[in-house]
C-alpha cells in the first residue's frame, strides 16, 4: 500500500497519549512533540490559524506523521525529551545543555544514602524515576526522611573504621535525623530494613504513609492550623498522582533492540524500539506482505535482519516475544516479567495501533476493499463455489422446552444486516427437541423466501453439530434447495466446521478472519435468540429450574443459556465449565442445587 495522504494520516491517528514526529518530503525529521491525545493535538496544527510564521512554515513542510503510543502523559514527556536530544529537529528547542530529568538514588554502599541526582552512574546503585517534576522528588524525599532517619554524610562506614572509633555523631544525630551508624549506634540489619521500606515507597507502595499524612492533616485542621493542613494536602495529592516507574526510560536496560509482531492472514506488522542507555530513541513499524503461509517466527527473523541493517544497529542483545536463532553474536532474550516485559508490551501495542491505522486508511481510500478481501478469503477457506455475500445463521433457544424459539441473523458483505434478522416461535415441536426445531425453522425461512421471490443466501450456517446440520438438510431437500445453497455447521466446543456428507470437520486458523466472521454470526444469533426468548418468558411468567436457585439472576441465566443452550446441559456441567461463565460463587450454587 502506498503512503497515505496527510489528510488520511490525520483521520487514523489514535486518541492515546504519545509522541508525534513530523517529517518532510525528504523524510527528514522536522519536529517532535508530546500529546495527551495524539489525534486532537496533531489535528490542531492543521485546523487553527497560527500566529507565528515559523509554525506556518513547519505545517506547510509536513508530509509524514509518525507516532509512538505510550501509557501515560509522563511517559510521553520523557520520550519527547529523549527524541529531541537524539535527533535535534530543526523546529524544536534544542536541549544542548543535556539537562536530564531527576532520579532518586539508593547508593550502592554500606548504610546506603538516599538522594536526588541528574546523573545515572553504573556502579550498582539503584535509580528510581525519572521524574518530570522536582517537586515530586522533594516530596518523596521529605516523606522518606520524615519516616526513616537516614544518614546524609559521605563517610566510609566500613566495620573496621566504625569499630576503631574513627567517627563522631554530627548535628543530624542530635536533631533526630540520623540514628548514628557512624558510631555503631544503629546496626546494619536495622538500617537495611529501613532501606527496604524506602524501596517499597519509591515503587509506589506507600498506603501506610498516606494514611499517616491524612491523620496529620486532620489534626492540623482541628486546631485551625489551615496552612499546615494545606501543605500536607499538597503532599498527599502529589503522592497519589505519583507514577512509580516509567516504561520509556529505564537505567537497568542499556543498548537493546526490541521487536514484536502482530500478524493476520495477509500481513505481518513488526515494531522495532531502539534503546540507548536506558532510553527509547527510535520506533519503527515494518509491514510485510505474506507470499505463502509464513509463520510469525519466519516473518520476525526476516524483519529483524532488514531493520537492523536499515538503521545500522550494532546492539548485542534483542528482546523478542518468542525464541529465535539469530547467530552467536546476538543475545536473544524472551522477557516474561518486569521491566523487560513492559518494554516488549509497549512495542506490541505500537504494532497493533499501526495495523489498525493501516486498516482504517485502506477503508477510507477504498471502502469496499476490506469487504472484498474478506469475501474472497471466505470463498477460499470454506471451499465455496462463489463469494458468500449473503450469509444466514440459525440458532435454537429453549429452556427445558418452555417457549422454544429460534433466531436467524443475516450478514451482507461481512456486516450485520439487522433489518433482515428474523425470530421464530417453534410451532410444530413439543418438548426440547433441537433437531426438529432446526428442521422447522429452516423450512419455514426458505419456503417464505421462495414464495416471496426474495434472494437466497450463498451460505447457511447452523449453530450446532452434525445433528442440527442433518435436520437443516432435510428441509433444504424438501424445498429442492439442496446443492443450490452451501450449508455448514459450527460446533462450539472446538470450533469445528462440518459439511454435508463429510465426517471429517474443517478446522480454521484461530487468527483467520473467516473464522472471526463465522463466530460473529454465531454470537449474534445467540444474542438475538435469547433476547426474544427472555421476552417470551417474561410475558408467560413461566419459571424454570434455574429461576429457583437462590443467587442466580436473570443475567446469569442469559449467560448460561448462551453458553450451554439447555438447562439439561447446565445441570450436568462441571465446576470447571461453569466457573468461567458466571464465576466461582454462582457455579457452586448451581452444583449444590443439582446435588440436592
Amino acid at each position: 500500500m502506498s503512503k497515505p495522504s496527510l489528510e488520511i494520516q490525520l483521520q487514523t491517528l489514535p486518541n492515546q497519549p504519545g509522541v508525534y514526529q513530523y517529517f518532510d518530503a525528504d523524510d527528514k525529521i522536522l519536529y517532535v512533540g508530546k500529546a495527551k491525545d495524539l489525534k486532537k493535538r496533531v489535528s490542531s496544527y492543521f485546523t487553527k490559524k497560527h500566529e507565528h510564521g515559523k509554525t506556518r512554515v513547519l505545517v506547510r513542510k509536513i508530509v509524514t506523521i509518525k507516532h509512538i503510543v505510550v501509557e501515560t502523559e509522563t511517559d510521553a514527556l520523557l520520550l519527547e525529551n529523549n527524541l529531541i536530544k537524539t535527533y535535534q529537529p530543526r523546529y524544536n528547542i534544542l536541549l544542548k545543555d543535556d539537562k536530564s530529568y531527576p532520579w532518586i538514588c539508593i547508593k550502592n554502599e554500606r548504610f546506603p544514602k538516599v538522594f536526588s541526582t541528574r546523573r545515572v552512574i553504573k556502579d550498582g546503585s539503584e535509580y528510581f524515576g525519572p521524574y518530570t517534576s522536582m517537586k515530586t522528588v522533594h516530596t518523596l524525599l521529605d516523606l522518606i526522611r520524615g519516616l526513616y532517619p537516614m544518614r546524609t554524610c559521605s563517610l566510609d562506614l566500613s566495620p573496621e573504621k566504625i569499630n576503631a572509633g574513627k567517627y563522631r555523631v554530627c548535628l543530624e544525630y542530635h536533631l533526630g535525623n540520623c540514628k548514628g551508624p557512624c558510631e555503631g549506634l544503629q546496626s546494619e540489619a536495622s538500617y537495611d530494613l529501613q532501606v527496604e521500606a524506602i524501596r517499597a515507597i519509591l515503587k509506589g507502595n506507600f498506603k501506610a504513609s498516606l494514611q499517616q499524612f491524612r491523620e496529620q492533616m486532620k489534626v492540623h485542621a482541628q486546631v485551625m492550623e489551615f496552612e499546615d493542613a494545606q501543605r500536607i494536602k499538597e503532599k498527599i495529592d502529589i503522592l497519589e498522582n505519583y507514577q512509580a516507574k516509567s516504561t520509556v526510560v529505564n537505567p537497568k536496560i542499556s543498548n537493546v533492540d526490541v521487536f514484536s509482531i502482530i500478524s493476520d492472514e495477509g500481513y505481518g506488522y513488526v515494531n522495532f524500539l531502539q534503546l540507548s542507555y536506558g532510553s527509547i530513541i527510535r520506533s519503527h513499524t515494518l509491514e510485510i506482505k505474506k507470499k505463502l503461509d509464513e509463520t510469525d517466527e519466519e516473518l520476525l527473523s526476516l524483519a529483524i535482519t532488514e531493520i537492523r541493517q536499515r538503521f545500522h544497529s550494532l546492539s548485542k542483545e534483542i528482546y523478542v516475544p518468542f525464541h529465535l536463532e539469530m547467530g552467536e553474536n546476538i543475545k536473544v532474550t524472551v522477557p516474561k516479567l518486569g521491566d523487560k516485559k513492559s518494554i516488549l508490551d509497549l512495542s506490541e501495542r505500537n504494532a497493533k495501533y499501526y495495523r489498525m491505522e493501516r486498516f482504517k486508511q485502506a477503508k477510507i481510500v477504498d471502502p469496499d476493499r476490506h469487504a472484498n478481501r474478506i469475501m474472497a478469503q471466505m470463498k477460499v477457506d470454506l471451499r465455496l463455489s462463489e463469494e458468500p455475500r449473503h450469509i444466514e445463521c440459525f440458532d435454537n433457544s429453549n429452556i427445558q422446552g418452555t417457549n422454544p424459539v429460534a433466531a436467524c441473523v443475516v450478514f451482507k458483505n461481512g456486516k450485520p444486516s439487522k433489518k433482515d434478522y428474523r425470530h421464530f416461535n417453534i410451532k410444530t415441536v413439543e418438548g426440547p427437541d433441537d433437531f426438529a426445531s432446526m428442521e422447522e425453522v429452516v423450512y419455514r425461512r426458505y419456503k417464505r423466501l421462495l414464495q416471496e421471490e426474495q434472494p437466497l443466501p450463498q451460505l447457511i450456517i447452523i449453530d450446532g453439530g452434525k445433528g442440527q446440520l442433518s435436520s437443516a438438510l432435510k428441509s433444504l431437500e424438501a424445498l429442492n434447495l439442496r446443492g443450490k445453497i452451501a450449508i455448514i455447521s459450527i460446533a462450539e466446543r472446538l470450533e469445528e466446521l462440518f459439511y454435508p456428507d463429510d465426517p471429517i470437520p474443517l478446522y480454521l486458523d484461530k487468527k483467520s478472519e473467516t473464522l472471526k466472521v463465522i463466530q460473529q454470526l454465531r454470537n449474534e444469533a445467540h444474542r438475538f435468540g435469547l433476547e426474544h426468548h427472555r421476552n417470551r418468558r417474561s410475558k408467560s411468567a413461566l419459571t424454570t429450574e434455574l429461576d429457583l436457585i437462590r443467587g442466580i439472576g436473570e443475567q446469569s441465566i442469559v449467560e448460561l443459556m448462551t453458553k450451554f443452550k439447555t438447562v439439561k446441559r447446565i445441570s450436568k456441567a462441571s465446576f470447571e465449565e461453569l466457573e468461567p461463565v458466571i464465576g466461582a460463587s454462582r457455579a457452586n450454587k448451581i452444583l449444590d442445587f443439582y446435588k440436592k
